[in-house]
């Protein structure tokens, strides 16, 4: 019979090791240790595959690992020393390393309220970090990479999920495959659903999910599925995952959250658009008929003022905690261009959006029955303050004239991929693709057009060239994150994400 062993969390099973009178009735014992139930995960069946990745195993619940003997490959949590040996052993609980989370730039909690939240904006002070390479014209290199995930068209989200250290997940939304990065094995794992788990696919609308602030282990996010908004969970021990239906519906955009409480668009029974408001507890607080409007192509719920916008390229949907919702369609002929990046501020506090009218590009004042409108001599690109004609900044209002330092740049495109907030800079800085020699239409290089040359910038203080890219189409693909101290950019057709090293964040 074999010894078992209980922790705070976990219940492991010990083989006891052969004695010299032979092997017991039952059959020759190992002296190995098998993880038979862990907290929140529940029963575990130790099989081979969870052996071929001890390792990970045991840094993710705390367990202890041999330095120098090889009486058992794996100990459970608190042990010091190998019991049939004495030699030391490595524990890994309470060495957990505070790294920051990632969401995802358009998920970012602790942004002041005057920034608006559902941007690519981050409160991580990337700059301090990456200004200390060498300024341009030097072109830089990655300092590290890692293999694209077998679904390369996936968002990522790296923090701990209740877990003893930090792991990246990277979920691809339009296949419902969510992969799992074992960063000891280096490699991707697609983990299993369980029975009754819901299909993860959602490729109505723009993807966002929603965070646990202090999550259960294995406890993920709220997220929009084909069966409506669950509670995913993961299981990185037996690599599978499971879901818990919150709010059973059709959704046809992402969920949002202001003030604690959740909204989310759902599909109605008569095949109208209906916002289902979610109290703190994620209980069902009302619904709100929102009429016949679209039922795809949102954009990720945008949070400024104490109200969420979902943006359309038909208009606008508005809501705040305690209100009914109100559809704002867009003005005359004015189409917006979603692309382009979002909104952005004037320095009265407003929010603007961009777009074009037929005869020229304009700014739209957003959430007024009345909007203001600002003519513009040509395509902006960026969002958040974080805004660039041409290759150059535009540092006052959104419509003002750029700023000329070389006239150089006139010839070159720059996408502002994401802004990284901080309060002690005057202008806004973050991470940018600048397309060298490019001077046709905005519109022509998002989409599928090839750009022979394209370097990876970080504007701020000092400007650095992180790294040079030939033949990038679709630059709208590119996702930038922040996993293990470092900032990578990943794009679905390379083969590599590129990475680059940071100091310590947190």
């Amino acid at each position: 019979m074999a010894y078992r062993w209980e922790t705070p969390a976990s219940v492991w099973l010990e083989d006891e090791q052969d004695d010299q009178r032979g092997a017991p009735a039952g059959g020759p014992r190992t002296g190995q240790f098998s993880l038979a139930a862990t907290e929140g995960l529940g029963r575990i069946d130790w099989g081979a595959q969870q052996r071929a990745r001890l390792a990970d195993v045991a840094h993710l619940l705390g367990a202890s690992l041999p330095t120098a003997c090889e009486h058992a490959p794996i100990y459970p949590e608190g042990f010091a020393f190998c019991p049939e040996c004495g030699q030391p052993l490595e524990r890994l609980a309470g060495l957990r390393e505070r790294l920051p989370d990632w969401w995802g730039s358009f998920v970012d909690q602790a942004l002041p309220r005057h920034v608006p939240h559902g941007l690519p904006v981050t409160s991580l002070a990337l700059g301090d970090s990456i200004e200390e390479r060498p300024a341009a014209p030097e072109i830089g290199r990655t300092d590290t990479s890692m293999p694209t995930p077998p679904n390369a068209h996936c968002v990522f989200a790296a923090a701990s999920y209740g877990f003893q250290e930090q792991r990246l997940l990277a979920l691809a939304p339009g296949r419902g495959a969510l992969q799992y990065w074992d960063p000891l094995a280096g490699s991707w794992h697609v983990l299993v659903p369980e029975e009754g788990a819901a299909d993860l696919s959602f490729s109505t609308s723009a993807y966002g999910w929603l965070p646990e602030t202090e999550p259960r282990r294995g406890e993920v996010a709220l997220l929009p599925t084909a069966r409506g908004l669950c509670r995913l969970w993961i299981n990185p021990v037996s690599e599978t995952w499971r879901t818990e239906t919150i709010l059973a519906a059709s959704m046809v955009a992402a969920p949002g959250s202001m003030r604690r409480h959740v909204a989310c668009l759902v599909r109605g029974d008569a095949g109208q658009v209906k916002l289902c408001t979610l109290l703190p507890d994620l209980t069902l607080a009302r619904e709100d008929e929102c009429g016949a409007l679209p039922l795809s192509g949102w954009s990720r719920p945008i949070g400024y003022d104490g109200r969420l916008h979902w943006l359309h390229d038909a208009g606008q949907l508005l809501w705040r905690p305690g209100e009914a919702p109100r559809w704002l369609p867009w003005p005359d002929t004015w189409l917006p261009r979603l692309d382009f990046g979002g909104p952005t501020l004037s320095r009265d506090g407003r929010m603007w959006l961009i777009g074009h009218d037929g005869q020229s590009y304009a700014f739209l004042e957003l959430g007024v029955d009345n909007p203001q409108r600002e003519r513009i001599d040509g395509a902006r690109l960026g969002f958040a303050n974080l805004l660039f004609r041409r290759g150059h900044p535009v540092v006052d209002e959104p419509w003002s004239g750029e700023h000329v330092e070389d006239q150089q740049e006139d010839d070159a495109l720059v996408l502002p991929l994401l802004r990284s907030f901080n309060n002690n800079r005057s202008q806004p800085s973050g991470l940018v693709l600048r397309f060298h020699k490019y001077t046709g239409r905005a519109e022509d290089a998002l989409a599928n057009r090839v750009i022979a040359r394209t370097t990876v910038e970080w504007i701020g203080r000092r400007n650095v060239i992180l790294d040079e890219i030939a033949r990038l189409a679709r630059p709208l693909d590119c996702v930038p994150f922040v996993y293990a101290n470092r900032l990578w950019l990943h794009h679905p057709d390379w083969n590599r994400i590129r990475g680059w090293d940071l100091e310590a964040l947190t």
